[in-house]
C-alpha cells in the first residue's frame, strides 16, 4: 500500500516532514512540509472575491497580503514547497471552527445544518482549486470523524448530513449522511485537483477507548483498531490514505501543567508504548485498506527544560530510530510539528529535528514494506 502511494508522489522512500518555517525547511531533506488550516471561514455562503473589503481576516483565504486574491496563502504555500522539492500537505479543520460549537455530538451535528454545511462544501471547492493540477496531499479534518464514531453508531451512513441540498453542483447524487458527505469531499478533490491525494484521521480514541494511550494489558488492541478501519472506509472508501498521530501536545507538557502522564515507554517494556501504537495503525490501514502517515508528531527532545516552547518528548528520538517499524505498519511518511502555541517547535527544539532529518537521509531513507 505505501509503496504504491510514494510511487504515485515520484517517490522510493518514507516521506519525512513538518510544519516548519521556510528557513527551517531549507536547513535538512526534508520531504514533506504540511501546512494548517483553521479558523473560520468567509461570511455569507461563497468564497469572498477580494481580500480588501468586506472579508473575515480569520479565513485561510485571506491569510496573504490582503492585495493578493484569495487563496493566495495556499497556492505559495504549494509552489513553495514544490520549489524545495517537498511535498505539500495541508490538514483542512474548519468544522468546528465554522459551526462554532463544542467538539463532539455537536459539531458533527453542524454538517446536518444547510447553511453550515453548504460554507463548507464552498469552501472546500475553493480550496481543492487552489491546489489545481500540483501534487498534494489533503488531510481533512482531524478528530472530526472519531467525535462521528462516538456517537455511538458504527455506520456512518446512518449518521445525518446535508448533501444534496448542500452541494448541488457536485453531489446531488449523494447520499445525505457522514459517508455522503466523506465521499462527496473526496469526489470533490478528485475533480479539482485530480494529482491530490485525500485523506480521512484516524484517532485513537474514536472508540471510546484511547487505545494508545491505555496501559490495560487484556485491550483488544486489534478489534478496536478494526472498528476505526471499517468506520472511515465507509465514510470515504475512494479516498487515498488515512492519518494517524501520536498526541497533541508534547509528554513533558501534559506532565508539568497538566498533571497527566502521556509518555511512551520508549523500551516498549510497560504500557503504553510505540509497539502497541504501531500495532493499533497497522491494524487501522489493514482494514481500511489504506497507508497512514504519522501526522502533528510531538517536536520535544530529552534535552528540553518543560518550559513553554521546550517542552520534553521522545517521538522525534523513536521515530527517526524506528523507521522500519513506521514502514511494517504501511507507513508511507511521518511529519512533525506543534499542536499549540505553547510547544516545541522545529525552530525551538535545539534542531535536534533537524540533525535528525540530515542523519536518515544521509542513511539512505527507509523504504516502504510491500
Amino acid at each position: 500500500m505505501a509503496g504504491a502511494l510514494l510511487a504515485q508522489l515520484g517517490r522510493d522512500r518514507l516521506l519525512v516532514g513538518a510544519s516548519m518555517a521556510d528557513a527551517t525547511a531549507g536547513r535538512a531533506p526534508f520531504t514533506l512540509r504540511y501546512l494548517y488550516l483553521a479558523g473560520g471561514l468567509f461570511p455569507g455562503t461563497t468564497p469572498c472575491a477580494s481580500c480588501q473589503s468586506g472579508c473575515n481576516a480569520q479565513w485561510w483565504g485571506c491569510w496573504q497580503d490582503p492585495a493578493q486574491p484569495p487563496g493566495a496563502y495556499v497556492r505559495n504555500f504549494i509552489s513553495g514547497a514544490k520549489a524545495r522539492g517537498l511535498v505539500p500537505m495541508v490538514t483542512y479543520y474548519e468544522v468546528l471552527a465554522e459551526t462554532g460549537w463544542s467538539e463532539g455530538a455537536a459539531e458533527v451535528a453542524g454538517v446536518n445544518d444547510l447553511t453550515h454545511a453548504t460554507k463548507l462544501f464552498n469552501d472546500w471547492r475553493f480550496l481543492v482549486q487552489q491546489v489545481g493540477q500540483e501534487v498534494a496531499l489533503l488531510h481533512v479534518e482531524p478528530d472530526f470523524w472519531g467525535y462521528a464514531q462516538q456517537l455511538g453508531a458504527s455506520d456512518p451512513h446512518t449518521i445525518p448530513a446535508k448533501v444534496k441540498a448542500a452541494n448541488p453542483t457536485d453531489c446531488a447524487q449523494e447520499e445525505d449522511s457522514l459517508a455522503g458527505f466523506g465521499t462527496c469531499l473526496v469526489k470533490m478533490a478528485r475533480a479539482y485537483a485530480p494529482n491530490a491525494k485525500v485523506g480521512l484521521h484516524a484517532s485513537g480514541w474514536a472508540t471510546n477507548i484511547d487505545v494508545t494511550h491505555s496501559s490495560e494489558p487484556q485491550l483488544d488492541v486489534a478489534g478496536e483498531a478494526t472498528k476505526v478501519g471499517n468506520f472511515l472506509k465507509a465514510c470515504a472508501p475512494d479516498a487515498d490514505f488515512i492519518t494517524v498521530e501520536a498526541s497533541d501536545r508534547d509528554a513533558g507538557y501534559y506532565e508539568t501543567v497538566r498533571g497527566r502522564d502521556t509518555w511512551w515507554d520508549e523500551t516498549n517494556a510497560t504500557l503504553p508504548n510505540f509497539h502497541r501504537a504501531f500495532a493499533w495503525a497497522r491494524q487501522v490501514a489493514e482494514t481500511a485498506g489504506k497507508p497512514l502517515v504519522w501526522w502533528q508528531l510531538p517536536v520535544g527532545n530529552a534535552s528540553q527544560n518543560d518550559t513553554a516552547n521546550h517542552y520534553r518528548d521522545n517521538r522525534v528520538a523513536y521515530f527517526f530510530a524506528h523507521p522500519g517499524e513506521v514502514a511494517a505498519a504501511h507507513g508511507f511518511g511521518f511529519a512533525f510539528g506543534a499542536g499549540d502555541g505553547q510547544q516545541t517547535t522545529p525552530e525551538t527544539d535545539g534542531d535536534f529535528l533537524v540533525t535528525r532529518v540530515q542523519a536518515y537521509a544521509s542513511a539512505g531513507g527507509q523504504e516502504p514494506c510491500p
